[in-house]
């Protein structure tokens, strides 16, 4: 496979993700700060993280349907366009109109073209609703999770929108934005909630937050770019950096990331497999994809889930970080060793119990054989 075989492919994607960024965090600014969106009457979270949802969606559909125009754009996304065409929902709506409007005005600044005049309700809804793929071995899909980490998001703390494309049954390329994401790495502090890290103000050159990782496959790099704050104009060919994963293959040094919520994640035994590994340190406990996005930058060494019995990873939570981590250098595989397979629709079907992330083989090597011993000695 050529090196730019996705070339534009990618050009586009990290754009795009940069435009989405940005819009989140319009509308997480609207959620924080005490003069609230207008649109959104309720002060009910849920809606705002909804508003964004659908923003994302809808701007990230538009976008790839206006720079792909000669393919049809096939897109598998989280969201459904039923509950924001019910009734109740015209509040939703009409302010999901007018946060896409005012990003998709912004397309220029990020090297991307705006529609020639301001969309109406029905385009937007017929833009979220064109991403109804399915996905499968066949063809080419883009897999898109528009806010990854609800509760992230509504904290103020990490989320990602995350974007991947998929080519019969392979992920090809990945792009992951953490708008939250520290710049340094001393404010990953793993004991501290991320509230207490100082709030600069956006003028501030020492804080700027936030980043998005891409990485294509076969190329052996992932990249990450600063988001770009304000109306600063922006050098996209000089703002990457190439990211690569932690040396440290020893347990009792390696940092290991799991999720916040324990809805869908077994955290007795992580613990376990923690233990058993020999790893010391204090667990990360991070909202979102934002924790393949932590391995791939070699700020932590390990990420594993294991979700509880009946619950089934789907692919758009999934697909940019693992590509990402494997590009800059890591393992990613499910608990028996196996990779993921990603040609099987909505879901990851397969799965061999768990998903388990490293920044590289001997640590994989070490946490494979943990799970083994855990697993023989707990009823999961």
């Amino acid at each position: 496979m050529g090196e730019n075989n996705y070339a534009k492919e990618l050009d586009v994607a990290v754009r795009v993700v940069h435009m989405a960024c940005s819009l989140c965090r319009r509308v997480q600014e609207g959620l924080v700060s005490s003069t609230s969106n207008d649109h959104v009457k309720s002060k009910d979270d849920d809606s705002l993280v909804t508003v964004a949802d659908w923003s994302v969606q809808a701007t990230v559909s538009l976008m790839l349907s206006e720079s792909f125009s000669n393919q049809k754009v096939s897109i598998v996304a989280e969201e459904d366009v039923q509950t924001l065409s019910n009734s109740d929902s015209v509040g939703l709506l009409t302010a999901v109109v007018n946060t896409v409007n005012e990003c998709l005005a912004e397309a220029p600044k990020y090297g991307l073209q705006s529609p020639k005049e301001a969309l109406g309700t029905s385009q937007i809804l017929e833009a979220i609703s064109r991403c109804n793929s399915t996905g499968g071995r066949n063809g080419r899909h883009w897999v898109l999770d528009p806010v990854d980490g609800t509760l992230g998001f509504v904290r103020g703390d990490q989320y990602a929108v995350a974007l991947a494309l998929i080519e019969e049954g392979k992920v090809v390329i990945g792009v992951l934005g953490c708008p939250n994401y520290p710049r340094k790495k001393e404010w990953l502090n793993h004991h501290q909630s991320y509230q207490s890290i100082p709030k600069m103000s956006d003028t501030s050159d020492t804080w700027e937050k936030g980043c998005v990782l891409y990485a294509q496959r076969g190329s052996g790099e992932a990249w990450m770019q600063p988001l770009i704050h304000g109306n600063k104009k922006h050098n996209w060919s000089n703002s990457a950096q190439r990211v690569q994963v932690s040396a440290i293959d020893d347990p009792a040094l390696a940092t290991f990331c799991e999720p916040v919520e324990k809805a869908n994640t077994n955290h007795s035994f992580t613990a376990g497999v923690a233990h058993s590994m020999g790893l010391n340190k204090q667990p990360l406990r991070v909202h979102s994809m934002v924790k393949y996005a932590a391995i791939a930058r070699g700020d932590a060494e390990i990420f594993m889930k294991f979700a509880q019995s009946g619950y089934k990873e789907k692919i758009w939570d999934h697909a940019a970080g693992v590509i990402i981590v494997e590009e800059a250098g890591g393992v990613v595989t499910d608990a028996g060793g196996h990779p993921l397979d990603f040609s099987r629709g909505l879901y990851l079907e397969g799965l061999d119990r768990g998903i388990v992330a490293c920044s590289g083989t001997t640590l994989h090597e070490k946490l494979i054989g943990a799970v083994y011993a855990s697993w023989e000695s707990s009823n999961l």
